[in-house]
């Protein structure tokens, strides 16, 4: 069997509160043929927990069958200088040799961004391995920062950015990408289309049982289940509730926030001045426990901010597929060039930051007939079934690693 090693700093196991994908893409991928290690920074990015105890350097253990290396990283929280140092931490510990010296040498290596230099390094010791180095772009790095104001198109930044995502992308046996429109930005910078693989993220139905029945009495759950941060632009949900809680019909109505985040202070002081008893502030939960978190939800909710052109290329939220995965319908407030709850008919498609709309949708769906709230919800069940459940997707990487590795 080969193996293939993946560098991802923020990769979570299903005990952490975070994404679970390249844990759910590994279990899978024996089946084709391959075996992975993930390799990832000892901080959890979620929650901030250390997993390695004082003056353990790294830990390798195999949690539900996957091989993790946990490389020491700083901890740190919001997005200050603390957070590049801890970048700069993992990308040494990934570089020093006897932090991998007891794995199994590699046939292939996956970098994966959020931030590129994890990419860097994956090429490094591809190059030293000289093995194929596969591209794992989750985020278009500087595109995404400029698109969102936080760095200008030609601050020394984005210019030196730009330089390592091109090199990434010139040298990368194979480009996996998540988002369904990002060849359209990849390509005409001179990278065959032949070379980019869309591998989105999904759901491991395995942890996810067929759906039980929609509540049918009690009051109408909406459900939010994720990161609380301005792209999240939660505030517009807040301010939907409060229009939804001055209807009549709106008093049955009940908004359950789950998750953490820089904004959620912020966030419960909204709901406090507006005066939301129907809104309810609740700790994250494990990622092997969200089925049966969904479960005691009506419908869910996805919010995110209105910056023209930044979801021009897709979007792949984990959220997406758990909700759908769930079985029950979803109001998405996006704008984006692709929409799976439109694609898949489960739902409500509203215009970003508009709580107008958004308080407008939540209403309709709780006054809609159980029946037709059951025929979105199984509308989604069976469109993730078909085209995000994880072990697809993991046979779709297994083919890209057998044709990196195939290349003369």
């Amino acid at each position: 069997m080969r193996h293939v090693w993946i560098l991802n700093h923020y990769a979570e196991e299903p005990r952490g509160t975070g994404g679970t994908r390249h844990f759910s893409l590994a279990r899978h991928l024996p089946a084709s043929g391959w075996r992975a290690t993930i390799i990832a920074a000892s901080t959890s990015h979620g929650s901030g927990r250390q997993r390695l105890d004082e003056g353990e350097a790294s830990r390798a253990e195999t949690i539900d069958g996957v091989d993790f290396l946990w490389l020491r990283a700083r901890s740190y929280s919001g997005n200050g200088a603390d957070r590049v140092l801890n970048m700069m931490d993992y990308t040494r510990a990934v570089l020093r040799q006897d932090n991998l010296r007891d794995l199994v040498p590699p046939d292939a290596v996956i970098g994966s961004s959020v931030h590129p230099l994890a990419a860097w390094a994956g090429r490094r010791l591809a190059r030293h391995y000289r093995v194929p180095f596969l591209f794992e772009v989750r985020d278009l790095w500087p595109q995404t920062l400029i698109d969102m104001g936080r760095l200008a198109p030609r601050h020394p930044a984005a210019i030196a950015l730009r330089m390592l995502e091109r090199s990434l992308y010139a040298s990368a046996a194979r480009i996996i990408v998540l988002l369904p429109g990002a060849r359209d930005y990849i390509e005409p910078l001179g990278i065959p289309a032949d070379r980019v693989v869309w591998i989105p993220n999904g759901v491991d139905l395995e942890g996810h049982p067929p759906p039980a029945d929609v509540p049918s009495s009690g009051p109408f759950t909406l459900m939010y289940l994720g990161a609380h941060g301005k792209a999240n632009a939660l505030d517009t949900l807040i301010a939907a509730m409060g229009i939804v809680g001055a209807d009549p019909a709106g008093e049955r109505i009940v908004l359950r926030l789950i998750g953490h985040g820089p904004e959620k202070e912020k966030l419960k002081a909204s709901a406090e001045r507006l005066g939301l008893k129907s809104v309810r502030f609740e700790p994250p939960v494990a990622k092997a426990d969200i089925p049966v978190r969904a479960s005691e939800a009506d419908a869910f909710v996805i919010s995110v901010k209105d910056i023209p052109g930044l979801y021009r290329f897709g979007i792949s939220m984990n959220k997406i597929f758990d909700y759908l995965a769930a079985g029950r319908p979803t109001i998405i407030a996006a704008d984006a060039s692709n929409n799976p709850i439109a694609e898949a008919g489960a739902g409500f498609t509203v215009p970003p930051e508009n709580p107008e709309a958004l308080a407008a949708a939540i209403l309709e769906l709780a006054s809609l007939p159980r029946a037709r709230r059951e025929e979105m919800a199984l509308a989604g069940r069976a469109h993730v079934e078909a085209n995000y459940a994880m072990d697809r997707l993991a046979r779709r990487l297994a083919q890209a690693l057998d044709a990196s590795v195939g290349q003369p």
